[in-house]
């Protein structure tokens, strides 16, 4: 793992009814020993009480566990934005995106950090190889992967993205992407905020690199993924990629125009 010269790493992970999955997620990050590390946890006031769960664990491991508690219910995607802009607001320079599902392999995580001494993003990425990967997913079912692999493909197609696994939740970041992407803009709400954010990075110039994970299905609680937040994402990135070309176009229709 690259020597961050002790400069903050925070892991956010929004939660919605998974207290279940909370102990063991926050054993395996913290005994990873990375340097100046903590967890904030974006809880949408989840019924089985998973804020209250953070709350008990954060004692046990020196009170490097946040929680910010939401009113209600308000979408994956605006969990990020808050605790994004949380963490760098209080100082984070590293941000490690992660679900609480315990289907990200948190044994990658320090290579994922090393790698950003050469890149913005670093991406867990399922599709690092080949788009049409249907190698060893671990407790993955097929509809799944056909969920996925179809739907990141209509994706890319519509809006650009050179990533291939734009729908990861995986990922390790800089802070000065989260301050030059503006979170305030984004549109997607949903899970269809992982694809957004994905162009934007690449919009702005942020070097994204993959890393390959293999992808683990939940064993707790249910996904939340579906074929509507896909085709949202597709609507989405489909306007904006309209407007990015739009806008090309007319820079360079002026640059034609201007007289030297």
């Amino acid at each position: 793992m690259t020597d961050q010269n002790s400069e903050k790493i925070t892991a956010v992970i929004p939660t919605y009814n998974e207290a279940s999955n909370l102990p063991q997620l926050v054993s395996q990050l913290f005994g990873l020993n990375l340097p100046n590390f903590s967890i904030l946890i974006i809880d949408d006031n989840s019924p089985d009480n998973t804020a209250k769960v953070a709350e008990k664990l954060s004692p046990q491991f020196g009170g490097n566990i946040e929680t910010i508690v939401r009113p209600e219910k308000a979408g994956l995607g605006t969990a990020y934005k808050d605790g994004f802009k949380h963490a760098v607001e209080n100082g984070s320079k590293y941000i490690i995106q992660l679900d609480a599902d315990l289907s990200h392999p948190i044994p990658e995580i320090p290579t994922m950090l090393d790698k950003l001494k050469d890149s913005d993003v670093v991406v867990g990425s399922r599709y690092a190889d080949s788009f049409w990967n249907f190698g060893p997913h671990a407790n993955w079912p097929l509809h799944r992967r056909l969920l996925s692999s179809i739907g990141n493909l209509a994706i890319r197609i519509v809006s650009g993205i050179e990533v291939h696994d734009t729908t990861s939740g995986f990922k390790a970041i800089k802070h000065n992407v989260i301050r030059n992407i503006k979170l305030d803009n984004f549109t997607c709400k949903g899970f269809g905020f992982q694809a957004e954010m994905a162009f934007k990075c690449q919009s702005k110039g942020h070097k994204t690199i993959e890393h390959p994970i293999t992808f683990v299905n939940r064993t707790k609680g249910y996904s939340k993924m579906s074929i509507f937040i896909v085709l949202e994402s597709i609507w989405v990135l489909l306007w904006l990629r309209i407007a990015q070309i739009k806008k090309s176009a007319s820079f360079n229709k002026n640059l034609k125009n201007r007289t030297f």
